[in-house]
């Protein structure tokens, strides 16, 4: 079983996000130099979609159901999960869940996750 393997990049600095960043050469910048950099942050794709056919990375906050704060994608123990701390619960992240929906990231909208706290 093989699966697309790609990243973002969310420039810390600038705060701009970066797609397919594995096969960018930027400014004089390739990818293992954006591993290494504090500057920036790297999000792997999960290999699933939300319901609108939008790619899931790590770091997106996605809503399982709309009366429930957002869960936040996160890598943890070689697995992706979604993980959301004020209802203290935590789920692998698998097709069962691909009826979610992306509304944002943790690094353009952390207001989504800082309200719920």
């Amino acid at each position: 079983m093989s699966r697309e393997i790609k990243f973002r990049a969310w420039d810390v600095r600038n705060g701009k996000c970066y797609y397919n960043v594995e096969n960018t050469w930027m400014n004089n910048t390739c990818f293992g130099d954006l591993l290494a950099s504090p500057n920036f942050e790297i999000d792997e794709f999960t290999g699933l979609k939300d319901s609108n056919g939008d790619d899931i990375y790590e770091n997106d906050l996605v809503l399982l159901d709309p009366d429930d704060p957002p869960y936040q994608v996160i890598f943890d123990e070689g697995k992706f999960e979604l993980s959301n701390d004020y209802l203290g619960l935590v789920y692998d992240l698998s097709e069962e869940h691909m009826d979610c929906e992306i509304i944002g990231n943790i690094h353009e909208n952390p207001e989504l996750v800082e309200a719920d706290k």
